[in-house]
């Protein structure tokens, strides 16, 4: 008899296969990486590092973590991989920890103009263990590099993070490396979002420039839930005990055992990044973003939109995301550059291509996805965020009880179904 559990886990298959999965930062893995995350692996413990563990047994999972480094530096460039990290916010702070003493200094891309929590926010352990100063981006929304350089050159940070996490722009590391040498910064490229599209040869690698690159492996690099932090040449060559300093930081700092069934999944993942048709993957997500920005009236770089709703009203990223959910596409609500509502009922949205691009879907597809997300935001008109914020939650309750019985939605929902139902998913099948 199946427990409630695996009911529970069919219906979430379900919902991939008969949807739109267009949150750029989800994607979906082969059968192989299943098959690894889901190995005996799970059941040995390895605390510490190939060659000095804390346990017995471990001969072969020393092999397994070896390999996975050496897939790791082949694939990017790097001189030293560490693997361990249970997911990119862990191994963004351990980076941090490692280099930075408590207390000091680091500067990162503000959440408003599209960076992350672990490179300085106020509202992270980064940002409350360590002073943090925030860059931000310009009337363009590309990163200010005035500001960079005079924040940089007056507060003098001990780190500076070159990364994103809802910016549709390519980032340049070049710039970002000029600005650290001038202050003696140590440099680490964040490219969680873009690592896929680094190695597919799509977005410039940041391997030349900086001192450490951390980068998650579930993104566009199609890997199971977990973190590289790869050491570079121009990193040993500041501080030969750079690696040393950021292991020490995971373990014992962080963590205890790695989880040896996830390092054998990213393994496998970043074999499968080194063959000929992942490149041809990254290039066709790029292709499709620039579709979909297009066919919706905004722009990209990469791989990802941001998208300002304010032709459909005030603070509508909320609204937008339930609507989307309902007729069976899945974006997230996001801040805006300037945002204007709030960072819970914020102005936006964030889209991508990545998941898309991994069922088979080209430019075409692109097209009648747009049409699918205009329709389906045609129904958020008129219902504007309140500017009393008491009245909210009310306001978002009432909301989603109309849209549940919008019919517009529900035709909609039936006829994504049915295009989605035409695109096997990677590790489900069709």
């Amino acid at each position: 008899m199946q427990s409630g559990i695996f009911k529970l886990i069919e219906k979430e298959k379900r919902r991939q296969k008969y949807g739109l999965e267009m949150i750029p930062s989800e994607n979906f893995v082969s059968a192989d990486v299943l098959r690894a995350l889901g190995s005996i692996l799970t059941n040995k413990y390895s605390e510490g590092f190939p060659g000095a563990r804390y346990y017995g047994g471990n001969e072969v999972i020393d092999e397994i973590e070896d390999e996975a480094r050496r897939l790791a530096n082949k694939l990017f460039g790097a001189k030293h991989a560490i693997v361990q990290a249970y997911s990119g916010s862990p191994a963004n702070f351990a980076v941090t920890l490692g280099l930075v003493e408590p207390g000091g200094l680091v500067m990162g891309l503000g959440l408003s103009s599209g960076g992350h929590l672990t490179h300085g926010a106020p509202v992270s352990l980064t940002g409350k263990l360590f002073k943090a100063i925030n860059y931000g981006v310009g009337a363009d929304g590309r990163i200010d590099f005035a500001e960079v350089e005079q924040l940089a050159k007056k507060h003098k940070p001990k780190l500076i993070w070159a990364g994103i996490t809802a910016y549709p722009f390519i980032l340049d590391f070049k710039k970002f490396a000029k600005i650290a040498d001038e202050v003696g910064a140590y440099l680490v490229a964040d490219i969680s979002h873009i690592s896929g599209l680094v190695v597919g040869g799509v977005h410039p690698s940041p391997v030349p420039y900086v001192d450490v690159v951390t980068t998650t492996t579930h993104k566009t690099l199609r890997g199971p839930r977990g973190a590289l932090i790869l050491v570079t040449k121009k990193g040993l060559k500041k501080d030969p005990e750079l690696a040393s300093k950021i292991e020490k930081a995971i373990f014992p700092g962080l963590q205890g055992g790695p989880h040896n069934h996830q390092t054998a999944a990213i393994a496998v993942a970043l074999q499968e990044a080194m063959s000929p048709k992942f490149k041809k993957y990254a290039s066709q997500v790029v292709k499709n973003a620039a579709v979909l920005a297009k066919e919706l009236g905004t722009y990209t770089e990469n791989h990802l939109l941001l998208w300002d709703l304010y032709d459909y009203g005030f603070g509508m990223g909320y609204q937008a995301q339930i609507v989307l959910d309902l007729a069976g596409i899945t974006v997230n609500k996001n801040t805006v550059p300037g945002e204007k509502a709030s960072p819970y009922y914020p102005s936006g949205i964030r889209l991508g291509t990545p998941a898309l691009t991994s069922r088979g879907m080209k430019e075409k597809e692109m097209k009648i996805v747009a049409g699918f997300v205009k329709e389906a935001l045609e129904e958020i008109r008129g219902f504007d965020l309140p500017q009393n914020q008491e009245t909210r939650k009310d306001f978002i309750k009432d909301f989603k009880e109309k849209m549940r019985k919008n019919k517009n939605l529900k035709r909609t929902c039936l006829q994504v179904e049915k295009f989605a139902s035409r695109f096997p998913v990677p590790g489900i099948g069709s």
